[in-house]
C-alpha cells in the first residue's frame, strides 16, 4: 500500500473547513445538546470516487486526515473507539490507538488481561469508529479480532519509548486498584530495575489485535444531514460489494 502522503492542495478544502469549523465565537455557543448544530459544507462521496479495496480507500482517506493533523485540525487520526461485547452480549467501548493498518486490517496493542481482550477471547466480533469530526466524516468498520503473532508484536514493543515500554509491564490494566500511588510505585521500580537504554522485556500477558474487516462503512458528512455513506461488504469469494445507505 503506498502510504505517501497527498501534497497539500488534495486536503485544502478539507483543511479550510475544518478551520471554519473550529472557531465559533462565544455568542454562538450552546449548553443544551439539543441546540447545537453543526452545518456540514463539505464536498461529497460517490461511488465512482471509491477504491477497489477499502484498505486503499481507508489509505486515501487516512493519508488526508493525517494532512490535516499536521495542520493542527484533527487531532490522532490514529485514535479510533473500539467497540466489544461479552459472552452475554454486554458491549462495552474505549478509544484506542491504531498503529498498523494493511490489506489484512487494523491492528492496535492491550494488555491480555485487559476488559477488552477478556470480551474478544469471549466474543471475536467487534467494532471500531474512526472520528474524524473536522472533517465531517467517519470511518465505521465491523470485522473478527485475533492476537497478533508473538514475533509481530515484539517488534512493535521495541519502538515504544521506554516509558510506555514500563508502562506496559506497571498497569495490570483495567483492574482495581488501591491508589495512584499504588501506580506510580510500581513503575518506579521498574524504572530501577530497567533503566533508560537498557532493553525492556515484552510482557507476556501484552500484545496486539488484528481486525479483520467484513464490513467498512465512509461516512462523509453533507448538507441538510443528506450524508453519503457507502459501505464495502466482504463478499464470500473474497471480493467487496459496494451499497449506499440512506442517511
Amino acid at each position: 500500500m503506498n502510504d505517501r502522503f497527498p501534497d497539500d492542495s488534495a486536503a485544502e478544502p478539507l483543511v479550510q473547513r475544518a478551520a471554519e469549523a473550529a472557531d465559533p465565537s462565544e455568542e454562538e455557543l450552546a449548553v443544551d445538546p439539543a441546540a447545537m448544530r453543526a452545518h456540514y459544507r463539505a464536498e461529497g462521496l460517490t461511488e465512482d470516487d471509491l477504491a477497489a479495496h477499502p484498505m486503499d480507500q481507508f489509505g486515501h482517506w487516512f493519508r488526508q486526515a493525517a494532512q490535516a493533523a499536521v495542520h493542527g485540525f484533527v487531532h490522532e487520526p490514529n485514535a479510533m473507539v473500539v467497540a466489544t461485547a461479552d459472552a452475554d452480549g454486554r458491549p462495552s467501548s474505549r478509544t484506542v490507538l491504531l498503529k498498523q493498518y494493511d490489506e489484512q486490517g487494523f491492528v492496535f496493542y492491550t494488555n491480555y488481561d485487559s476488559r477488552k481482550a477478556r470480551e474478544l477471547a469471549e466474543n471475536p466480533y467487534v467494532s471500531l469508529l474512526f472520528p474524524w469530526h473536522p472533517m465531517a466524516r467517519q470511518v465505521i468498520v465491523t470485522g473478527t479480532a485475533r492476537r497478533t503473532a508473538r514475533d509481530e508484536t515484539a517488534a512493535y514493543f521495541r519502538t515504544r519509548p521506554h516509558g510506555s515500554q514500563l508502562g506496559a509491564w506497571a498497569s495490570e490494566q483495567s483492574s482495581v486498584i488501591a491508589s495512584r500511588d499504588e501506580l506510580e510505585s510500581s513503575y518506579a521500580q521498574l524504572s530501577a530495575r530497567y533503566p533508560e537504554g537498557e532493553q525492556v522485556p515484552v510482557p507476556p500477558n501484552w500484545g496486539g489485535f488484528r481486525v479483520a474487516p467484513q464490513a467498512v462503512e465512509f461516512w462523509q458528512g453533507r448538507e441538510n444531514r443528506l450524508h453519503d455513506r457507502l459501505r464495502y461488504v466482504a463478499e464470500p469469494d473474497g471480493s467487496w460489494r459496494v451499497e449506499r445507505l440512506s442517511p
